[in-house]
């Protein structure tokens, strides 16, 4: 529908959205009974046959979403560092997250950590699950940069 558009300019629109996938449909890919899938993340294309685009994308948005979560897990966890201290907090938090105990933080701590510019993104309890107040007994803060 915005064909005054360059294809350029539409493809990037789409991308800074955020959007995984494309499917390309031009009227030479149409007259061959085909389209084609292009994947953000990876840049890959993909040549398929119209009547099995469907089912094709709704895999490939599975996958693509998995692989992406696979990898920003992966990144967090490997910029995660274990403190037990907030100089090893701050220190941590320069270059990517630290985790502590949020009984050694406190607000007292939270303080005195927004003096270098970091906070407590998150508590969670032991096993990952979200607490209804940050009271409960033996949570844990996760802390980072605040830009």
């Amino acid at each position: 529908a915005r064909v005054d558009t360059s294809f350029g300019r539409r493809s990037t629109d789409w991308e800074l959205k955020g959007v995984p996938l494309r499917v390309e449909v031009g009227p030479r890919d149409l007259a061959e009974g085909s389209v084609t899938l292009v994947r953000r993340d990876t840049g890959t294309k993909e040549s398929i046959r119209v009547d099995k685009a469907p089912a094709l994308v709704a895999d490939a948005i599975d996958v693509v979403q998995a692989e992406l979560l696979a990898a920003a897990t992966t990144r967090r966890d490997e910029r995660t560092i274990e403190c037990s201290s907030l100089d090893e907090i701050v220190e941590a938090a320069q270059t990517g997250f630290a985790r502590a105990p949020w009984d050694l933080i406190g607000l007292e701590g939270e303080a005195r950590l927004a003096e270098s510019t970091i906070t407590v993104r998150c508590l969670q309890r032991a096993d990952g699950t979200v607490p209804s107040s940050d009271d409960e007994p033996e949570l844990v803060a996760y802390c980072a940069r605040a830009y």
